[in-house]
């Protein structure tokens, strides 16, 4: 059997980063930047006013002197009136600051009479209240580099500087293949002997959370011949293929035989951990293939632990993983040497609490959880208060 770590190790060695696309700005979320985003344009484009207020010549300006109010200036505008020192116009938030002026004061530090007004604003400075051309992103510069997150906010900065489309890594075309003779669809009247399948619906809102919809999502029985085809058309088709169920040794166990039919080359098959053990990880030639056993909490734990790293290499991010922390254990702990083991958690603060019904089949704990706690291999006893490594689920 391979150790967690090799097994780790092995997944990053086969990712490959996927071609980059050229897509719109608002279909980016969630991708990453495969080359950098020079800007067009100056942004703020011209001087301009950071508040409601009064615009005028900061130098020429006598406090003890009203200054004379000749016209005003609403956003999108552009002056038709130069100020002459003395004179202010009226000035609205995001308007071009006219020619002549330099400084805003804001509406709330005046007195008004008239057409005259009286600055009441002691910290007042030259520059106050004006954001100056290119004080923002200079044009030819570079605004978001390569390998930049593409976040609501990362968006909605490139749409201010007119971008409309980005070059990005691709995110792979992902296969679910779903097997299992005792599956019925939720809604379903159970037959004896049968379970509600589940595996696909936490496969599919995982991917989701990833910005992923699967392209092919296959349900088969335990038959060889099915699960080979389906095998063959995900790899046709598809980056990544994940199969749960049937890779186990017992006599209905389907998968390993039919990734062997389908030439996938193994690169590992069972890991030194619990839950998840009969984990397989195959190739062909690029593309990831990955079977997962069948108990849903134990899918779940392999698709955070492998799959979540592999289709973040393949669409581009490079660099250690951000959800990785360390926390204090509220309970002790003790576990069989020799496995890696993977308990479900929840954080409170600086502590990682340990949740009940930790066993393979069971998904009521995962359903509260927000990370799995990681503990060692060849450790057997942990006490409570110990700090051990927590691993925090995606967009938590």
């Amino acid at each position: 059997m391979t150790t967690v770590n090799d097994a780790k190790r092995l997944v990053d060695e086969s990712a490959m980063v996927l071609p980059a696309i050229t897509i719109p700005l608002l279909e980016s979320l969630g991708m990453i930047l495969a080359t950098p985003v020079v800007s067009a344009v100056d942004m703020p484009p011209f001087d301009q006013s950071a508040m409601d207020g009064y615009a005028f010549h900061f130098e020429a300006f006598n406090p003890k002197l009203p200054l004379r109010v000749i016209g005003e200036i609403p956003a999108g505008k552009q002056a038709a009136l130069r100020p002459a020192p003395g004179e202010a116009m009226r000035i609205f938030t995001g308007a071009p600051v006219p020619e002549g002026t330099d400084t805003v004061v804001m509406q709330e530090k005046v007195r008004i009479k008239g057409d005259q007004i009286w600055i009441d604003d002691f910290l007042l400075k030259k520059g106050s209240n004006v954001r100056p051309c290119g004080s923002q992103t200079r044009q030819g510069e570079t605004a978001l580099s390569p390998g930049t997150h593409l976040n609501p906010a990362a968006i909605g900065f490139l749409a201010g500087l007119g971008v409309t489309t980005v070059q990005v890594w691709s995110k792979p075309k992902v296969c679910l293949i779903i097997t299992g003779k005792e599956l019925a669809p939720p809604g379903a009247v159970l037959k004896p002997g049968q379970v509600y399948e589940s595996n696909s619906f936490a496969l599919i809102a995982a991917l989701q959370e990833l910005n992923i919809q699967p392209t092919l999502v296959f349900r088969s029985d335990d038959d060889e011949r099915l699960i080979t085809n389906y095998l063959a058309t995900g790899i046709e088709q598809c980056d990544l293929v994940i199969v749960t169920g049937g890779i186990s040794v017992g006599d209905y166990d389907l998968v390993k035989k039919s990734m062997d039919n389908c030439q996938v080359k193994t690169v590992f098959y069972k890991v030194k951990q619990k839950p998840g053990k009969p984990l397989f990880f195959g190739k062909h030639p690029q593309k990831l293939l990955f079977g997962l056993p069948g108990n849903p909490s134990a899918v779940l734990t392999c698709f955070y632990e492998y799959i979540v790293p592999a289709i973040e290499k393949m669409s581009g991010k490079i660099g250690p993983s951000r959800r990785m922390t360390k926390k204090t254990l509220t309970a002790a702990f003790s576990k069989r040497p020799g496995l890696t083991y993977f308990l479900k958690g929840k954080i409170n603060g600086d502590e990682v609490v340990p949740l009940h019904a930790q066993e393979s089949y069971q998904m009521s704990s995962f359903a509260l959880a927000d990370c799995l706690i990681v503990l060692e291999e060849n450790r057997t006893n942990y006490e409570k208060g110990e700090m051990v490594e927590v691993h925090l689920f995606p967009n938590w």
